[in-house]
């Protein structure tokens, strides 16, 4: 008997150890990425040679890619694009450079964030049990167009940075039951095209822990349901360094896994461009919290635009050099 036990831990230890272990995501949100190659940006390597913005990224070991998507964009190349068939062109091209694929969802039809969630123009006369139909029949129809082309995402998010809710006024957190059947919306439409796609939802301030701990906990009070609980990390926007900061996001990715038993992921961070070093230990210490999280919950790291240079998009918290290459501080990605 006991040679049979033997033999079956055994067994059970030689399987584990050849089961595949899913890697850790490094990537980028790159929406910007077709309307700066429409415009005729440029993007180069170290030595000067120009380059795919996709290439370079993965020579940096980016494994990931984050794409938003809006309803009826228009076609202004910093607010517009994004659209399901331009969401479903640029994933079906990263794919094709071996990188996993998250799907973001701002339910409007241009930027939503903290400080405004528009409806959709389309969609702005609409009873609330007609906006239920339209999340569920958007998101449906993106994730859909996306696997008819060949691309499953292994993410998506339901709505954009929504600690205030979504689709203002209906999915408001003044209307938490409101807000709750629209997630759920959005989430059954991504579990009728893939079951195994992992639901995200957002919220940002990673080093919130009361916001965070207010939000999930309405959250889980309206049974949401969700797979992941999505951060931003920006010290930049809290007017403090990421030292002071870096601290209470170990605390909060560590607090939402182990109080709401989910994985926990930084879907956006970013530093200023022009003080590199700071953000290359930024990141390196932002990639350092989420693997710290217990049980493997922690799964990866996205900054937002690093390839947005700041002379195409005014933005101050990309990473990308005026000469078109990458900021060294990307770095931190390919050495942690």
């Amino acid at each position: 008997m006991k040679k049979v036990l033997v033999l079956i831990v055994f067994s059970i230890a030689i399987t584990s150890c050849n089961s595949p272990k899913i890697a850790f995501a490094k990537g980028a949100d790159i929406g910007w990425l077709p309307q700066m190659e429409a415009t005729g940006y440029k993007f180069y390597d170290q030595d000067g040679t120009e380059k795919n913005c996709l290439q370079l990224l993965k020579n940096l070991d980016m494994n990931s890619i984050r794409l938003r998507v809006w309803v009826n964009p228009n076609d202004d190349k910093a607010s517009g694009h994004c659209s399901k068939e331009e969401t479903v062109a640029m994933a079906l091209r990263a794919q094709k450079m071996g990188m996993r694929i998250m799907i973001d969802f701002h339910y409007s039809d241009s930027w939503a964030d903290p400080a405004k969630q528009n409806k959709p123009e389309a969609w702005k006369n609409h009873s609330f049990p007609e906006l239920l139909n339209d999340v569920y029949n958007h998101t449906f129809e993106v994730i859909t167009a996306l696997k008819n082309a060949g691309v499953t995402p292994e993410w998506v998010q339901i709505g954009n940075e929504i600690p205030g809710g979504m689709l203002w006024p209906d999915g408001s957190t003044n209307n938490w039951v409101q807000l709750g059947q629209l997630l759920n919306k959005g989430y059954d439409a991504v579990k009728a095209v893939d079951t195994k796609i992992k639901v995200i939802v957002h919220v940002d301030e990673g080093n919130n822990n009361a916001k965070f701990r207010t939000f999930f906990d309405n959250a889980t009070a309206q049974k949401v349901k969700y797979d992941v609980i999505g951060m931003s990390y920006y010290p930049y926007w809290i007017k403090k360094d990421y030292s002071e900061t870096i601290a209470d996001l170990q605390f909060n990715l560590n607090d939402m896994a182990s109080r709401y038993g989910k994985e926990v992921m930084v879907v956006e961070v970013g530093g200023e461009d022009d003080k590199v070093q700071n953000t290359y230990e930024l990141l390196t210490a932002t990639i350092k919290a989420v693997k710290n999280v217990p049980n493997h919950k922690g799964l990866g790291v996205l900054y937002w635009e690093p390839q947005g240079a700041r002379s195409w998009s005014q933005y101050a918290l990309s990473a990308w050099q005026a000469d078109g290459k990458p900021s060294p501080a990307l770095n931190a990605f390919k050495e942690n």
